[in-house]
Parts: structure tokens; sequence; C-alpha cells
């Protein structure tokens, strides 16, 4: 959809009062929680009812963002959450786009009848169901893309603790600015961000600065034990079970960033950390260069994202999960060992 269009019919659906519901995808992360809670101070200033809504609770370094206690967490407020979709007028889903990701409430979601807008930055989405949307894959975050919407309106709009929050989503996003920058107009969209954020170096803190004890324990259990390389493939695996995870008393947000080392070594060319979760098996790759996770993890895991960072799923145990990944990789070995 141009972006035209995309304004005139957004334009058209906030100027009167409404009952908004903002929903993400489950185990938000940093773009998740700060482009909703961003885009939530915009719409109330619309004189909006707003609400965010997410399936589970989301990692405790980002607890500190502004307006993050205001949110309403489906697994410890159901019947909250369902008088929500009871009386919304107009739905937006940020950075997800299909109602399965969203965990606990994807059947509410598919069956209301609100009008459902799209802002998001992922692939491969089906558009059909969405009133409008602003969907593009090659922006950095869905942070970047609510304050390209903000600046859009007006940097009046933009107050410090929204400035704050897309700062925090697009650092999170993009790694600190190591990956998933495509455009020179990412740079210049954070310096107007930070003239109204908190100050840049105490959010990167909040964010990176935070570790328990037992995260940091993790992180060198999960290096010096459990990752195993194939040289053949340029991969690296990191497989880590329930018993691993509760020897570190893991925490939703512990994980953060782990699958990220294996690639700071010259001959990996994918990470990939497989976690025993519950009663499923989560998978979160990363790549260098052009090297398509997103295409591996749609293909085989049920999953997607983008092309340097994609996450999947499957059903079965760890050791399962692991096998499964092994056998896939002849397939793509001339892809993964080209330029190593």
């Amino acid at each position: 959809m141009q972006r035209d269009l995309f304004y005139q019919l957004l334009d058209a659906e906030i100027q009167e009062p409404k009952s908004i519901l903002i929903v993400t995808h489950v185990n938000p992360d940093g773009d998740a929680i700060g482009s909703s809670l961003a885009f939530s101070a915009f719409l109330k200033q619309f004189g909006h009812e707003v609400n965010v809504l997410v399936s589970n609770m989301f990692p405790d370094f980002l607890a500190w963002l502004p307006g993050a206690s205001e949110i309403v967490i489906y697994e410890k407020q159901s019947d909250q959450a369902k008088s929500l979709f009871e009386r919304v007028d107009c739905i937006f889903m940020l950075d997800f786009n299909q109602f399965s990701r969203c965990g606990r409430f994807s059947e509410l979601l598919e069956a209301s009848t609100a009008h459902k807008i799209l802002i998001d930055h992922h692939r491969d989405t089906d558009f059909e169901p969405f009133y409008c949307y602003l969907s593009e894959t090659q922006i950095s975050s869905t942070s970047e893309l609510v304050a390209e919407i903000v600046f859009h309106y007006g940097l009046e709009y933009l107050n410090s603790d929204m400035a704050t929050n897309l700062l925090a989503g697009i650092i999170t996003d993009t790694g600190s600015f190591a990956h998933s920058i495509y455009r020179p107009e990412t740079f210049a969209l954070c310096a107007k961000l930070i003239g109204k954020s908190a100050p840049y170096v105490w959010i990167h803190q909040q964010i990176y600065d935070t570790f328990s004890e037992n995260r940091l324990r993790l992180l060198g259990f999960s290096i010096s034990e459990r990752m195993e390389i194939l040289d053949d493939f340029a991969t690296a695996i990191i497989a880590l079970s329930k018993s691993d995870l509760e020897q570190f008393d893991f925490k939703t947000g512990d994980s953060e960033g782990v699958v990220n080392y294996p690639l700071s070594m010259k001959k990996i060319k994918m990470s990939v950390l497989v976690m025993e979760r519950q009663d499923v098996i989560r998978f979160s790759f990363r790549s260098k260069g052009d090297f398509s996770v997103h295409e591996l993890a749609m293909k085989h895991f049920a999953g997607g994202g983008h092309t340097n960072a994609a996450g999947g799923s499957l059903n079965c145990s760890l050791q399962e999960a692991v096998e499964r990944l092994k056998s896939v990789l002849p397939a793509y070995k001339s892809m993964l060992i080209e330029g190593k």
C-alpha cells in the first residue's frame, strides 16, 4: 500500500475518539514494546482510549520503559483482555503479521470485526485481513516506522517518553546499530529522537548493563558447554535444555543476545540457538551477509523474520530438533561456505 493511501485511511480512522487496542507478538522484544508504547502515546493525543495488550510477560530489562507498567498481559489478566476485545473499535497490529504470532489471544484477534491496521517490517505478509497497512521490509524496525508516522503528523506530537521508547526499540532490533540498517535515513531519524529522548547512553545502559549474575553465567555456560561448531557448514549451534535453563533460574529475556556471540568468529556465517521451552522447541537464527535465515526458518521450522534474523519452532524433543537442523544444512552448504 502506498504511504499516501495509508495516511489517508489512518487520518479517517483516528480523527474521532475511539476505543483502540494495540497488540504485538508473543515473547515481545524491545521493538514490540517500544513501538507499541510510543504509538499508544501518539494516539492518546487525539483523544482515544488506548490499551496495549501482549500475550505474555516481557523481559525485565524492558520494564523501565515509560508506560510499561500499564501494558495488559493476557496470561495474567485474561478477563480484562477479553473485555477489551468486546468494546474495541480499531486494532493496530505492531511488529508481527500473522494472527498466530500473538499467542494466547490469536483467536480473539482474528475473530474481531474491528478494523485491523498493520504496522510492521517483516516479510511474507498476507494483507487481505487488514483495513490498511504500513509494511516495509527495508526499514530497521517497527519503531522506526512508528517514528516516521509521528514525524508525518509533526514533531509537536513527539514527547520525551515516546522518543525514549522508539530509540529503545530501534537499538534492540538493530543490535545497537550493528545490523538491519539498510539506509542512512535511519541515523537521521535517530538523531531527531535523541534530541527529545532520555540520554542515549543511559537508555543503552538500561538495556544492556542490567544483567543478573545468573544471566551472565548462563551466557558463559552456553558458549563453553553447549556451543557446537560445524565447520563444514560455517555454522554454530547452541542447544539449551529445560534443565540447563533451570540450573540458572532462567527468566524471560535471559537468553537475549546469546545467539549473536558465535557470529563474532570469522569462520561462522550462521548461528542458531535451540531452546527447550515448556512444550515447544524454539529456534533463533542469525546470519552474516546475504545468507537468508528467513528462508531457512520459513521452509523448515514454521518461522521466518528477516534475512539475517529469524525465529522458528518445532513440537519435538530437543535432540530431534537439533538433528532436524543438522539434516537440512547440506542443502545450504554452498551458500554458507561461500565467501567464508
